[in-house]
């Protein structure tokens, strides 16, 4: 048996926001799922196909609400990160991956 070790240092919020990812290797965008974040990182689902590794820099962009942008000035949020783990665990049950992301 394993004990997993938590290795996080800031609190995540569960979220579902949409979530388009720049992949500049595959010099496409892939559109997926917030399932939460904090102040350091990120975790999304994409679909299967994604081509995303572990190690590789990626743009995320948060699209924002009508309202939302016109006080903050954009309409989306984005953030460059480092791709830190990729999960196919899920793959078979919903054809997604899980991606853990470090901002930058």
């Amino acid at each position: 048996m394993q004990a997993l070790i938590e290795q996080r240092k800031n609190n995540r919020s569960s979220v579902s926001w949409p979530v388009s990812v720049w992949i500049p290797e595959a010099n496409r965008f892939v559109i997926g799922r917030s399932c939460n974040i904090s102040k350091t990182g990120v975790f999304i689902t994409l679909p299967v196909s994604a081509p995303i590794r572990t190690g590789k820099l990626v743009e995320l962009n948060f699209p924002r609400t009508e309202a939302l942008a016109q006080e903050k000035g954009q309409f989306a949020r984005i953030k460059n990160g480092r791709v830190v783990r990729v999960d196919r665990q899920n793959l078979l049950e919903n054809a997604e991956i899980g991606v853990g992301i470090a901002f930058e």
